[in-house]
């Protein structure tokens, strides 16, 4: 299959290279994105979610075939904006500790910016469980490869409109936050797993780790995204 892999917060394509072997080996197409204004020296002041999705769905409209888009934390919700503009296009979605927001939400309008930017935070903003199995020498190669993500990405609202996106099977892996738990979330019908109950076929699978697995355990992230694929 062709899988497009959407990277979260202030990472670039780049940040699935080691997660794409796996992939290729199994016989899919790979194709990772860098998101606008995720470039090198970019004017980020212009760059809100439409244009995230856009992007997204321009990838997944170049392709002659239905996709698997796969989205890592904010790419999550991105990824799924992109669903719901072309659901007949996409055959499955990879939520990589992530889910779907509901239309109006936005992806995380906490996080500080410096004008048109949001910097990677420092470490001390994280909690524990998002951290895990991110080791002194991966914490630095991150921080050395992230680049500020645009402020309107993190703070406009997620814009959905056709329902036909809940029928699309999608998979959850789970790596700051155990299979467990989103159940529990789901049954206790917490508005934040809201749209995530919503959806008709979802799989959700543990990979125990921190909130960055193609950087802790890349190998095995993208062994579970083949699985994902079946």
């Amino acid at each position: 299959m062709i899988v497009i892999l959407v990277p979260g917060f202030w990472l670039d394509a780049s940040s699935w290279r080691d997660v794409e072997p796996p992939l290729s080996a199994a016989g899919h197409t790979v194709r990772a994105l860098t998101l606008p204004g995720l470039e090198a020296d970019a004017d980020r002041s212009g760059i809100g979610v439409r244009d995230h999705v856009a992007a997204i769905v321009a990838a997944i409209d170049a392709e002659d075939e239905p996709v698997v888009l796969v989205g890592h934390s904010g790419g999550g919700p991105l990824a799924y904006a992109a669903a719901d503009a072309r659901p007949d296009r996409v055959a499955r979605i990879v939520f990589v500790d992530a889910g779907p927001l509901t239309s109006g939400a936005s992806i995380n309008d906490a996080l500080p910016a410096e004008g048109a930017d949001v910097p990677l935070p420092d470490w001390a903003a994280f909690e524990e469980a998002e951290l895990a199995g991110l080791t002194g020498e991966l914490r630095e190669r991150m921080r050395a490869e992230a680049i500020p993500e645009p402020a309107a990405v993190t703070r406009e609202p997620v814009e959905l409109s056709d329902e036909r996106r809940r029928a699309i099977p999608a998979t959850v892996i789970c790596t700051s936050m155990p299979a467990a738990q989103v159940r529990e979330l789901i049954a206790a019908q917490h508005p934040y797993v809201a749209e995530l109950a919503a959806m008709s076929d979802v799989d959700l699978v543990d990979l125990p780790t921190g909130h960055w697995p193609q950087f802790s355990r890349p190998a095995d992230l993208g062994a579970a995204i083949v699985a994902a694929l079946g």
